[in-house]
C-alpha cells in the first residue's frame, strides 16, 4: 500500500492546526477501544471533546453490562472522561436509534432477511447524525474507537482494513461516504488488540479489563425473537417448512428463528431421506414458507445488490470491476467482479460458488486491505442473470 496511514500513538491527524487549536470530538461507548481512543487523543494535546449516545432505554440498561451506549457504559465513559480530564456530554438519540435502526432490524426479519444492525447505525445515528453533532461542536475531526484505517492520498481519502484482521471492522464501515470519511479518523486502526489493552493500563483507565461489548447491543440474552415481537406485536407467524418440491415436512413458529445456511433447529431429523443433512435455502416472507434442501442447494455465484457506497477512486462502471468480496462480516474475501447495474444497485459475479449467502448481509468490495464499497444483499441465483 502506497498511502502513508498516520492515525498511530504519538497522533497526527494532518488537520493543518497546533494540536492545543484543534477541536476533537470523540465518540465514547464506554468500553475500552473508544476510551483508550480518547484518552491517545487527549494525551497527544488535542482541545479533546467526548460524547456518548444514549441509544436505548436507560431503565432496562441499567441491568445489562457488556452492551455499547446503555446505563453502566455510559457511566463508564464518564468515568474515563473525567479521569483523562476532558468534557463529556451524553445524546439522547434514543428516537433516532428505534427509527433508523431498530424499527429497521425487525422489518427485515418480518421480510425473512438477516439484518446487521451494527452497519445500519454506524450509517445513520454515528456517522450522520453524530458526526453533523461534531461539527456543531465546531470540531475539526471526530474520533472513533473502530478497528479500520484511513489513508490520505492524493485523490482523497481511504479506508482500508486493520492491522489486526481479527479486529477489522472495515466490513461494519462500507457505507461511510467519501464526505463523512474526510472528517473521520481511526487511531485505533493500525494497533492490535492486545497493543490497545496495554495502552488502556498504561493510562490508567478504569475499563482496561472491562470486556467487549456484544454485536448487538439491543437484542437481550441474543433472543432475536423477543425483540421483533415487542417491536411488532402480534407479527411473527407459524408456518410450513417445505422441500424444494414445495412437499410439507414439518411446521415452524416463525421465519424469524431461520436464516439462509441455516441446519441446526430444523427438528426434521435433519435430513432429506437419503442421509443428506437439510439446510434452510430460501425464506419465503410471503408464504410464511422456510424452504429446506441439501447444501448444493445453496451454492450462489451471482449475487443483486442495492444502496452501493462507492469509494473508488474511480466510478464503479458497467464493465466488470475485478475485486474480492465480503459477504459477511466472518468471511475471508473472495474473488468477484462488481457491475454497475445503472439503477444504484450493482451485479456482483463470485470465481467460486459460495453457500449460504443471505438477503440483508452486506456484501463489501475491496482492493487488497482498501475497501472500494458495497452494498446490500438483495438476491442470489445459481444462474447468470438475464
Amino acid at each position: 500500500m502506497s498511502a502513508q496511514i498516520a492515525e498511530r500513538p504519538g497522533l497526527d491527524f494532518g488537520l493543518g492546526k497546533p494540536p492545543a487549536q484543534t477541536r476533537i470530538v470523540v465518540a465514547m461507548s464506554g468500553g475500552v477501544d473508544s476510551s483508550v481512543a480518547a484518552a491517545m487523543v487527549a494525551a497527544a494535546g488535542y482541545d479533546t471533546v467526548g460524547v456518548t449516545l444514549q441509544l436505548y432505554d436507560h431503565g432496562a440498561a441499567v441491568e445489562r453490562k457488556g452492551a455499547c451506549c446503555a446505563g453502566q457504559d455510559i457511566h463508564d465513559a464518564r468515568n474515563v472522561a473525567d479521569q483523562i480530564g476532558i468534557p463529556h456530554y451524553v445524546l439522547d438519540y434514543e428516537s433516532r436509534f428505534r427509527q433508523a435502526v431498530m424499527d429497521d432490524f425487525a422489518d427485515a426479519y418480518l421480510r425473512g432477511e438477516t439484518p446487521i444492525p451494527c452497519v445500519r447505525c454506524n450509517q445513520t445515528v454515528k456517522f450522520r447524525d453524530l458526526l453533523a453533532t461534531a461539527r456543531d461542536l465546531e470540531a475539526d475531526a471526530l474520533v472513533t474507537g473502530h478497528y479500520v484505517q484511513r489513508a490520505d492520498t492524493g485523490q482523497g481519502a481511504e479506508m482500508h482494513a486493520a492491522v489486526d484482521r481479527s479486529r477489522d471492522q472495515s466490513y461494519f464501515l462500507f457505507t461511510t461516504t467519501r464526505d463523512q470519511l474526510d472528517f473521520l479518523r481511526f487511531p485505533l486502526g493500525g494497533l492490535p488488540k492486545t497493543e490497545t489493552r496495554a495502552l488502556a493500563d498504561q493510562f490508567g483507565l478504569p475499563v482496561a479489563a472491562k470486556p467487549d461489548s456484544q454485536d448487538i447491543c439491543f437484542v437481550p440474552n441474543g433472543s432475536y425473537a423477543q425483540v421483533v415481537e415487542k417491536l411488532r406485536p402480534g407479527a411473527i407467524e407459524p408456518g410450513q417448512i417445505v422441500d424444494r418440491t414445495g412437499h410439507v415436512l414439518g411446521e415452524h413458529k416463525g421465519i424469524i428463528h431461520f436464516t439462509i445456511g441455516q441446519r441446526r433447529g430444523l427438528h426434521l431429523g435433519n435430513t432429506d431421506g437419503k442421509g443428506e443433512p437439510l439446510y434452510v435455502v430460501a425464506l419465503d416472507a410471503a408464504t410464511k414458507r422456510v424452504i429446506v434442501g441439501p447444501k448444493s442447494a445453496l451454492a450462489r455465484r451471482y449475487v443483486r445488490v442495492n444502496e452501493v457506497n462507492w469509494l473508488g477512486h474511480e466510478p464503479l462502471g458497467q464493465l466488470p470491476t475485478p475485486c474480492s468480496v465480503k459477504l459477511r462480516s466472518t468471511m475471508p474475501a473472495v474473488p468477484a467482479t462488481m457491475t454497475n447495474d445503472g439503477a444504484g444497485g450493482a451485479h456482483v459475479v463470485l470465481d467460486e460458488p459460495e453457500f449460504g449467502i443471505s438477503p440483508g448481509q452486506a456484501c463489501v468490495a475491496y482492493d487488497g486491505s482498501r475497501v472500494l464499497g458495497g452494498g446490500w444483499i438483495v438476491g442470489t441465483a445459481e444462474e447468470p442473470p438475464a
